[in-house]
């Protein structure tokens, strides 16, 4: 009798131990979009399941279950020995940046080219949040893109009356007295507006470069934005023409932007007419 008591309660400690010590599926995580996560490290567990992109900016990643996508990391490092990724894996650490941009520093202001090189600086800095907005708003930056092929004239137009109206419209709103909070609202909307439609741009000039060099290939948005971000960066630290080309970009972006919230109508279908009358017979 004794025995059999200490067997139930040998299976039952053992029971209990597993429970509360265990993994337990119950406790999976699953991401049914792209998953993005800002300034902290990042663990997707054994049981967790992301159905999309991961995308982690400024932090460190652990994938030890399935990412159903891409592995993207900016500023931290990629750890995905123990999971799986189906996707590409970009993965752009703290020391990357710092190799390929070594402008950034305190010694900037001694260097011979320091106008140049501290330009530079903020275009980096630029470049960043225009690749954050990308993952954070994909979509709009790819309706931007539409237009921006299919209307560039309309966005240039589009995005210059924007430009203009800015300043009236801040008056109006600071005479209203109850607008004045709208004020930075307005910026806030211009700013989000301009890196949207560098996104497009930077994407529109990445694809067609890639396709250049490689025209039975489809390069990734990822790969097309991030080529596109160097070639115009490089068109606007140019001396002289350089701010020519950073004003054209953010007032045909600002347009692409605007023009992108706005649906456009189907084309019409037109039915070619009939041909009537008799026959036609060869003649004899």
């Amino acid at each position: 009798m004794k025995r059999t008591s200490l067997a139930a309660i040998a299976v039952l400690a053992l029971v209990f131990f597993v429970w509360t010590h265990g993994a337990r599926p119950a406790e999976a995580r699953t991401f049914n979009h792209d998953a993005t996560f800002l300034f902290h490290d990042v663990t997707i567990g054994p049981f967790d399941v992301v159905n999309g992109d991961l995308n982690v900016i400024f932090g460190n990643v652990t994938v030890q279950g399935v990412v159903h996508g891409n592995l993207n990391v900016v500023g931290g490092s990629c750890d995905y020995s123990g999971g799986t990724v189906e996707g590409q894996i970009n993965c752009v650490q703290t020391g990357s940046l710092s190799a390929v941009a070594p402008w950034v520093g305190s010694y900037v202001g001694g260097l011979p080219l320091a106008e140049q090189t501290n330009r530079l600086t903020l275009m980096l800095a630029a470049n960043l949040v225009v690749f954050l907005i990308f993952l954070l708003f994909p979509v709009r930056v790819r309706l931007a893109l539409g237009r921006l092929e299919t209307h560039p004239g309309l966005a240039a137009v589009v995005g210059t009356v924007a430009f203009v109206a800015i300043v009236p419209l801040a008056i109006l709103l600071l005479l209203s007295i109850v607008g004045i909070p709208l004020i930075v609202l307005e910026l806030a909307a211009v700013f989000i507006g301009v890196w949207i439609g560098q996104g497009a741009i930077a994407l529109l000039v990445g694809r067609r470069l890639a396709e250049l060099v490689r025209p039975n290939t489809t390069p990734s948005p990822l790969a097309a934005l991030v080529l596109g971000l160097v070639v115009v960066s490089a068109a606007e630290i140019v001396p002289l023409v350089g701010w020519a080309v950073t004003a054209l970009i953010s007032l045909i972006g600002l347009g692409a932007a605007l023009l992108s919230f706005v649906r456009e109508a189907p084309v019409p279908v037109v039915a070619r007419p009939t041909i009537g009358g008799p026959p036609m017979t060869p003649n004899r």
